[in-house]
Order: C-alpha cells, then sequence, then structure tokens
C-alpha cells in the first residue's frame, strides 16, 4: 500500500511539474520570447521558468551544452552560465582557486557571463565544509559563501 501511495504520489508531482512547466511557457511575454530568439539562435529545447518576480529563465541547449539564460520582463538580457570541466577553466582562475582555498575540491564549476563581465562560480568542498566562490578572469575573488552541510541540518 505505501508504494501504491508513493508511486501516484510521484505521478502527481510529474503531472505538476509538466502543467506548471507548460503554463510558464504560455506566459513568457513576447519581449523575453524575441530577445532570447535574438541572442541564441541555435537553442534547441529551451525550456521556460519564471525565475523571480521581474525575471525569466531559460534552459536550453546549443552545441550539446546546456544552458542557462535570464532576461528581464522587457526582454534585457542579464545572464548566461553553462557547466564547465575542470580543464576549461583559465589557469590564473585556477591558480587564485588553489591558493585562496587550499584543500578544497571542485564540485561544480561554471562560467557565468553578464553585462559586467565573465565570472567563474565554483561549489568547492573540504570535508563537511562547502562554499560557494565566485572568481574573476582575472583570479580575483569576487565571493566567497559557506553553506551548511545537508547532514549538518539535522
Amino acid at each position: 500500500m505505501k508504494k501504491v501511495i508513493i508511486g501516484i504520489g510521484l505521478i502527481f508531482a510529474a503531472v505538476t511539474t509538466i502543467a506548471f512547466t507548460t503554463t510558464n511557457k504560455d506566459k513568457v511575454p513576447q519581449a523575453v520570447k524575441d530577445a532570447f530568439a535574438k541572442k541564441f539562435p541555435t537553442a534547441k529545447k529551451v525550456d521556460w521558468e519564471k525565475e523571480n518576480d521581474k525575471e525569466w529563465e531559460a534552459e536550453f541547449k546549443m552545441n550539446k551544452v546546456e544552458y542557462s539564460a535570464n532576461f528581464t520582463e522587457d526582454g534585457t538580457w542579464m545572464e548566461t552560465e553553462h557547466k564547465i570541466e575542470e580543464n576549461e577553466i583559465p589557469q590564473a582562475v585556477m591558480a587564485s582557486l588553489k591558493s585562496n582555498f587550499t584543500g578544497y575540491e571542485i564540485e561544480e564549476a561554471e562560467i557565468s557571463e553578464t553585462t559586467k563581465g565573465t565570472v567563474y562560480e565554483f561549489e568547492i568542498e573540504k570535508g563537511k565544509s562547502e562554499m560557494e566562490v565566485t572568481i574573476d578572469n582575472n583570479g580575483k575573488v569576487i565571493k566567497k559563501q559557506s553553506e551548511e552541510n545537508e547532514d549538518d541540518k539535522d
């Protein structure tokens, strides 16, 4: 009986997610759709989500890479980001990461492009310590924020 209830719950969650995504797709402002199409004409499989009151996020594929891009309600592009492999991290950025965060391992690396330029965002971990770090092209640490480990919340 427990498996049936869990199964029904999962089906309900999937249907709700699909309905929500479809509903959002229909409500994406035309200015946002037009700006996206102009900036990313070769994008495939675009899924839209309302990021907050003033911003929309598109998740899509381009050249076999998964991206996300954010636009304001009026179609102004805000940010594009995608995951990168460790070997794609510039030398100055990697050197800064290693010297400023000795002993930490990279869990996830992303490149983020905005109107202000390009930065590299990392989720790093050392034992139970987790941190989000942002580093610019020159290796300057822009942001570092400790995260609470999921196991520690109990």
